[in-house]
């Protein structure tokens, strides 16, 4: 099955960067195989933002994996989202939930989960996990088991 082009909008076109948050550009296309329940992974490793303290910049590398449902989000509008963290003042911790919050928002996945791997500033490290199973599902339990068992 192919997918229907104008499904997408920033796939095939001139990129344009946002310099401050954008969720607005996040697209999503129909999932293929809805009645499979299979993983998607996306790594980020140069995602930046700002501190919201300081002003200075802060880098990791972001995991997100989701189960799908109808909906999945189409890769160059994540990879905008991302980089539009960059001129942005967030902590951490409101990067890794902020992120989760709108996939959740914009696709409606059975799963999700969000790690932040953040470069160590003043000598520590922060990594932020969060995660998020569909209420009243097995992806629920899912979510709660992944999240009591992460280290």
């Amino acid at each position: 099955m192919a997918r229907k082009r104008e499904e997408v909008q920033a796939l095939g076109r001139k990129t344009v960067y946002s310099q401050t948050y954008a969720p607005e550009v996040l697209e999503t296309f129909e999932n293929q195989h809805p009645d499979n329940d299979y993983w998607v992974r996306f790594n980020c490793p140069e995602f930046t933002t700002l501190c919201p303290i300081t002003g200075q910049p802060d880098f990791a590398e972001i995991r997100i994996s989701y189960v799908p449902d109808k909906r999945m989000v189409e890769s160059k509008s994540l990879k905008l989202y991302l980089f539009s963290f960059r001129s942005n003042g967030d902590f951490h911790e409101d990067c890794v939930n902020t992120i989760m919050k709108d996939l959740i928002k914009l696709m409606d996945p059975k799963y999700i989960e969000v790690t932040g791997f953040f470069t160590p500033r003043g000598g520590i490290s922060i990594y932020p996990y969060a995660n998020y199973g569909r209420p009243d599902t097995k992806w629920e339990q899912l979510a709660w088991e992944r999240m009591a068992a992460h280290e």
